[in-house]
């Protein structure tokens, strides 16, 4: 959706400045989501472990917003506005709205385990279509996805069994890994 700049930086054209920039947008549209699903949770999720994902949860959304201002950022850098505002993230995403409100810990981390294995998957397409063109956006997203992969693990290790199996497995979107977790929660008390 971007506009090809007037101006990018050096050794980039301005088709190939547009070019980046759309894809900065996309992931300026899914890490503002982000952002605001894992605060969604955090005001939402109850039951066991509460304090526990209640505070694992505010580190991620503060690193998560830096991400957005880098990636915003960067867009400007290249002569391409960031558009942040609430309409276009909903008008631009391919993904459906975050469904779960008051939910247990199990299920919101059911959920978030199905949201970040999206927004990881997309910002590595990301990062690998940048790789040629512009090694310094495709530098940002390898260090934004080294973050994005631990608060992953993080979500993680909750839904991990002794075995090393995850309650969410084959599951089928973000509420059936809701379900699932519930499920296996329940059957772990």
């Amino acid at each position: 959706m971007a506009t090809t700049p007037r101006y990018t930086i050096p050794g980039l054209t301005p088709d190939q400045g547009a070019e980046v920039g759309a894809i900065l947008q996309d992931r300026l549209n899914a890490l503002n989501d982000l952002a605001l699903t894992l605060k969604h949770v955090h005001w939402n999720v109850v039951g066991r472990n509460f304090i526990a994902v209640h505070e694992m949860l505010d580190p991620q959304i503060d690193a998560v917003r830096i991400m957005v201002d880098d990636v915003a950022e960067r867009m400007a850098t290249m002569g391409v506005p960031p558009l942040g505002t609430p309409g276009v993230i909903v008008e631009q995403r391919t993904w459906e709205d975050y469904s779960l409100a008051r939910a247990t810990t199990q299920e919101h981390l059911g959920a978030l385990d199905i949201v970040y294995t999206g927004v990881i998957s997309d910002h590595r397409k990301a990062q690998d279509t940048t790789a040629e063109l512009d090694p310094v956006t495709e530098d940002m997203l390898i260090g934004q996805l080294a973050e994005l992969e631990k608060f992953h693990w993080f979500v993680r290790a909750h839904l991990e069994n002794a075995g090393g199996e995850l309650s969410t497995a084959g599951a089928g979107g973000e509420r059936d890994a809701a379900d699932q977790a519930g499920a296996a929660n329940d059957l772990n008390t």
